[in-house]
């Protein structure tokens, strides 16, 4: 594949309503596929916030232990698979060990029409995350089921690490995903971490921010599709909407074979 139309959805997260949340993601979705969009990114914990003083009931989980059992995730699956498109985004799940052993994660989860591609639990977390939330294991590329597409995700906080995408990118990653939560005042610092990430691997990066206010932060929106180049190819202002922009996976190696900054490092050095 080459071109492929993406769309970040900018939304105002009310906290703690999942079914008001939802609709409003999928209302704004429908948009974005009207408008060509083929994956569309959701803004962290899109369908709640940080909805820590209810935890306990609307973190989601599943008899049978499989994500594609939750509540949230078969809706959202049954919604790509009728509109033929891809999904990304976070969501706040609780896993049972044990019966009197409890985990919460911030869970990343791509859908490709209708199949549940692959997750990633937030590997780095912040603020009152550290003290609800348990750490995801592993970090890994995610191989697109419906697609000739393999999705680097990061979550918010991860992106201030470079580890990440740098993993990322050397392990196949043909587009780098942030699914974000940065809030105010740190605009600065987001537009220039998104765009550093997709410069120093030479990878397009989608960027989903969200706005609106919580009872602890506001946030700030500024939503980006940034090209390899590091260019911006679309981004939001402050308001709650849609973005689109044209990603060519096939620049990447356009790119890399002009400046070879993945083959030039000094590993020894290191």
């Amino acid at each position: 594949m080459t071109t492929i139309k993406v769309s970040c959805i900018q939304m105002d997260i009310i906290q703690c309503s999942k079914e008001q949340n939802i609709e409003k993601a999928l209302l704004l979705t429908d948009k974005a596929i009207d408008s060509g969009a083929r994956i569309i990114v959701l803004p962290e914990v899109f369908s709640t916030g940080f909805c820590y003083k209810g935890l306990e009931s609307i973190a989601e989980t599943s008899a049978s232990r499989r994500v594609e059992a939750y509540p949230t995730i078969e809706r959202l699956l049954k919604f790509s698979k009728a509109n033929d498109c891809v999904l990304i985004g976070s969501m706040i799940e609780k896993q049972m060990d044990e019966p009197d052993q409890i985990r919460y994660h911030n869970l990343g989860f791509c859908i490709g029409s209708g199949e549940l591609s692959g997750v990633y639990r937030k590997t780095h977390l912040y603020g009152l995350e550290r003290k609800h939330f348990s750490r995801g294991e592993h970090i890994l590329p995610i191989k697109l089921a419906s697609d000739d597409i393999t999705i680097g995700m990061q979550i918010c906080f991860d992106l201030r690490f470079p580890e990440i995408s740098r993993k990322l990118a050397l392990a196949g990653a043909d587009i780098l995903v942030t699914v974000g939560g940065f809030a105010d005042p740190k605009a600065g610092q987001w537009k220039a971490l998104t765009t550093a990430r997709a410069i120093e691997n030479q990878i397009p990066h989608i960027a989903c921010n969200r706005v609106g206010t919580a009872p602890f932060a506001s946030y700030f929106g500024k939503s980006m599709i940034i090209n390899a180049w590091g260019n911006v190819k679309a981004e939001a202002e402050k308001d709650e909407c849609f973005i689109i922009g044209e990603i060519d996976t096939d620049e990447t190696k356009r790119i890399r074979g002009k400046v070879s900054l993945l083959d030039d490092r000094q590993l020894d050095l290191y």
